[in-house]
This record gives structure tokens, C-alpha cells and sequence, in this order.
């Protein structure tokens, strides 16, 4: 059942932050290690040996790994062009209405995004700011049993908006067949993506920092995946970017006696069936709309199939906070900084402006979280584990980087010298201080 907290003892509980060196390893994962390794081995050093394994051998590596964690038996990653044709053309109508809408709708959000490079002239010369799209990008989709086609829609579409020439996937197969999910390589298809590679956990981000015989190197890498992938590209950030590190899913609701308890309940039990380590938590004032939608979380949570990853979710992550205010559930919004907050109250416009750190807000009854999840527009792909604070969704910018343009004339060359040498000598850079000497004396001879 979803409990009922006061804020003194979420904050000792459901809203406390673990670090990532510091999450509970499960007796299940601590046991599969040993088996591996044959040794007790922490998560971070199985996979620092598999990475560097992969940097020093390649192919080689790479291969003898898939095989020994994942039971991989083909001959090469590359998932033929073929099969994904074949996906494209055996997907049904209306998955692929569906689909298109999504695509069509995350390109439109997007499209709209500021991104331009400037340039001034003026007496002085040129400066300016030049906008490049990353040449080469991977990204990481969560497979194996459970496909996630909208994690292809909503990373691939910005980046091929942002102007990304190439774009790889990597996606692990489902174990019982060895093949990538039909609907994965449909998805791709759709969106003119044919680099798929059957791959996955940390040996995936390794193939793709640091590059083997099959599998070139990618200059970032993207997207969500579990402990062991969010360790590897931690461990590979500078020698490849990375979007980020993704946590488990979380979202805050603050709801008031306005709001529909069975409508509640229903956007808490979407996002905690996604992970038993899954956050869903309400904020409200109103005791009585607590405890009405704890009573129909339940009731909806029985018919549910995935019932026992949100009872596991509800006992580790989630839960209703009682709070004084509106103002109380904001000020813990803000200190929480969760990946989505929902706004089911009166003037939830004007509630929003107070909110400072959140990856997205959800405005009102009918912008539920599950829109955004698919079709609203934005990527769902937000920062988690309290980066709010300081790092915002998937947008054009991650996409991207800049180059400083510097074209001075001969005069401003001249006159800034002078002053450029000055400072060189202050920091004991003799040689500097000459580069811009060589300068100042050409004009003056000039």
C-alpha cells in the first residue's frame, strides 16, 4: 500500500538521494558477479575490467563478453539491413500511425528550438560564435524483453534535428532469441536509421568510446540503461561525451481538493510500474484526498500486470506527503529536483512559475505525464537523481557544440597586443608575451 508520510519522515526515506557508488546492489546481482568473475567483485571494478578489456582487445573482447554475461552466439553485432526493412514493412497500421504521430510531433517541438550560430562585424574586426552538430552519435535503447521504441523516437529525433549526421544504436537482444525486438528496428526504420548493433550492458558503452574492428566510436553517447551501463559511461565520460547519468524514473505530484483521486492514483501507478527502484510521490495538504487516492492505487494496482514491480516501488520509493501548503510542497519540489512534476491544482499555471528544478512540469488534469511519456512533444528523456538542479531534458544542445570565431583586424591586433603581453608576463608566460609582441611591433613598423 502507498504510505502516508509526514515530510520529516520522507525526507528520512523516500526522499532521500542515494549516490550511485552507494545504491543497493541486489544478492542477485552480487551473486551473478561472482559467478563471472569468480571472486566478490563490486559493480564499478567488473565494469572497469570489462571496459578496459574491450579498449586493449577489441572484437575480441567484445565477443568473449556478450557470450559470457549475455549468452551471445552470432557471428557479428551489426543487425543486417534486411530485418530492419523487413520490421519496417511487417509493422501493423496502426502501430505505425501511432508511431508517426510521435515522430511527427517530437520533430515540431523541436523545430521551434532557438539554435543559430551569430557573427559581429565592427570597426575592431569579426567575432562570433559558430553552431556545429556532433558528427557521430550513439545511443544506448533499453531492449531485451521489454522494448522501449519511444526512447528511439524521442532520442533520435532532436539529434536529427540538432543536424547529426550519423547516428548508431546499440540495443540489447532478447535473450531467448538473439534478435533485436521487431518493433526497435520498425521504429528505426521509420526514422531512417540503419546502424543497429545487437549489444548491450557496460561491454555496449565500451564498443562504443573507444571503438573495435566492427563497431566505430562514436564522439557521445546517449541514453538510459541499468547500473552496470550508467557505470560504463561514467567510466568512459572523456573519451566520449555522455548525455548523462540516468537513475530510476521518478515522479512528484502536488495535488489539491480539486484534483481526482482515481486520476492521481492512475499517474502514480504509470511511473512505479516502470522499476521496483521507481519514485512516485504525492505532495498535498488535503488528508481526505490522501487517503482517497491511497485506496484507489490499491484497487487499481490489483488488476494491473506488472501489480508487483509497483508493490516493490510503493515499498522502497514512493508515497504521500502530508505538507502544510502549497508553498511546503514547492519548497520540497525545488530541494528534490525530481525528473517530472505533475500540477493537479487550481491556478497550476501560476504555481509553476515557483518552480525552480524539475526536468519537466506537467500543467493540470490533463497533461498527464503519460503524454509526455509518447506524444506531448518534449523528449522524456529528463534528468534524474536530483541533476535537475543544474541539467535540463534532452534538447538540440546536447547535440551540438560550439567554435569561438576570432577574425581581428590589423589596428585592434595591435592594441590588444600591447595589453596581451602585460598579462603573459604577469603569469610568467615569456614566450606568450612574444607571440603578441611579434604583433604590436609589425603594426607600429606597418
Amino acid at each position: 500500500m502507498l504510505k502516508i508520510l509526514t515530510p520529516q519522515d520522507a525526507f528520512e526515506t523516500i526522499l532521500k538521494r542515494v549516490p550511485l557508488d552507494e545504491v543497493e546492489v541486489s544478492a542477485k546481482i552480487k551473486k551473478s558477479l561472482e559467478k563471472l568473475f569468480d571472486a566478490q567483485i563490486t559493480p564499478d571494478k567488473a565494469v572497469r575490467i570489462i571496459l578496459q578489456d574491450i579498449r586493449l582487445h577489441g572484437d575480441q573482447a567484445l565477443k568473449q563478453w556478450s557470450k559470457r554475461i549475455d549468452g551471445w552466439e552470432g557471428n557479428t553485432f551489426r543487425v543486417p539491413p534486411s530485418e530492419i526493412d523487413q520490421a519496417l514493412n511487417e509493422l501493423t497500421a496502426k502501430k505505425k500511425q501511432a508511431l508517426a504521430l510521435s515522430i511527427e510531433r517530437v520533430r515540431n517541438f523541436y523545430s521551434n528550438q532557438p539554435l543559430h550560430s551569430w557573427i559581429k562585424q565592427n570597426q575592431d574586426g569579426t567575432l562570433g560564435q559558430l553552431i556545429r552538430p556532433i558528427k557521430r552519435i550513439g545511443i544506448y535503447v533499453p531492449g531485451g524483453t521489454a522494448p522501449l521504441p519511444s526512447t528511439v523516437v524521442m532520442s533520435v529525433v532532436p539529434a536529427q534535428v540538432a543536424g547529426v549526421s550519423e547516428i548508431a544504436l546499440v540495443v540489447p537482444p532478447d535473450r531467448s532469441t538473439g534478435n533485436v525486438a521487431p518493433i526497435t528496428l520498425a521504429t528505426a526504420g521509420l526514422l531512417g536509421i540503419k546502424e543497429i548493433y545487437a549489444l548491450g550492458g557496460s561491454q555496449a558503452i565500451g564498443a562504443m568510446a573507444f571503438g573495435t574492428e566492427s563497431i566505430p566510436s562514436v564522439d557521445k553517447i546517449f541514453g538510459p540503461g541499468n547500473l552496470f551501463v550508467t557505470l560504463a559511461k561514467r567510466q568512459v565520460f572523456g573519451v566520449v561525451g555522455i548525455d548523462g547519468l540516468a537513475g530510476p524514473t521518478e515522479t512528484m505530484i502536488i495535488a489539491d481538493e480539486s484534483a481526482n483521486p482515481d486520476w492521481v492514483a492512475a499517474d502514480l501507478l504509470a511511473q512505479a510500474e516502470h522499476d521496483v527502484l521507481a519514485s512516485a510521490i504525492l505532495l498535498t495538504w488535503d488528508r481526505n484526498l490522501a487517503q482517497a487516492v491511497q485506496a484507489s492505487a490499491e484497487q487499481q494496482m490489483a488488476t494491473l500486470p506488472r501489480a508487483q514491480i509497483v508493490q516493490q516501488s510503493f515499498k522502497n520509493r514512493s508515497g504521500i506527503v502530508i505538507t502544510k501548503d502549497l508553498q511546503e510542497s514547492i519548497d520540497i519540489v525545488n530541494n528534490y529536483a525530481p525528473e517530472h512534476l505533475c500540477l493537479s491544482i487550481r491556478d497550476a499555471f501560476e504555481a509553476s512559475e515557483k518552480i525552480d528544478a524539475t526536468g519537466g512540469i506537467f500543467v493540470g488534469d490533463y497533461s498527464c505525464e503519460v503524454l509526455g511519456d509518447y506524444v506531448a512533444g518534449p523528449s522524456h528523456v529528463m534528468p534524474t537523481g536530483g541533476t535537475a538542479r543544474f541539467s535540463s531534458p534532452l534538447n538540440l544542445w546536447d547535440f551540438v557544440h560550439l567554435v569561438s570565431l576570432v577574425a581581428l583586424n590589423e589596428v585592434t591586433s595591435s592594441l590588444l597586443s600591447k595589453t596581451a603581453g602585460d598579462l603573459a608576463r604577469l603569469e610568467g608566460l615569456e614566450a606568450h608575451a612574444r607571440s603578441a609582441d611579434v604583433r604590436e611591433k609589425s603594426a607600429s613598423e606597418n
